[in-house]
């Protein structure tokens, strides 16, 4: 399925976080954090300002990037769970 997200909004998918800590322990899934660090699926079709000029997106198709830990909205398209946020909910690239 192809997703088009519309307005400022970017679709996401998370990056699964460590399933091992510093110490060698493996954590189980319930004492796992949702992972802020995502990879840029598809962005949407863009906004205007008050001045009816084109907002431009900060962030293109792959760029990782650091997102907030309980923004957006998660959705499963195909069995995978991605998650659609506006971009002002994206904290960083990572280079």
């Amino acid at each position: 399925m192809d997703i088009k997200p519309l307005g400022q909004r970017v679709l996401v998918k998370r990056v699964e976080a460590e399933e091992k800590t510093a110490g060698g322990l493996f954590l189980p899934d319930t004492a796992k954090e949702k992972p802020q660090q995502a990879v840029v699926i598809a962005i949407g079709t863009g906004g205007v300002d008050k001045d009816g000029k084109k907002i431009a997106f900060n962030v293109a198709v792959n760029d990782k990037v650091l997102i907030t830990k309980y923004g957006g909205t998660e959705i499963v398209v195909d069995g995978e769970t991605l998650l659609i946020l506006n971009e002002s909910d994206i904290l960083a690239v990572i280079k």
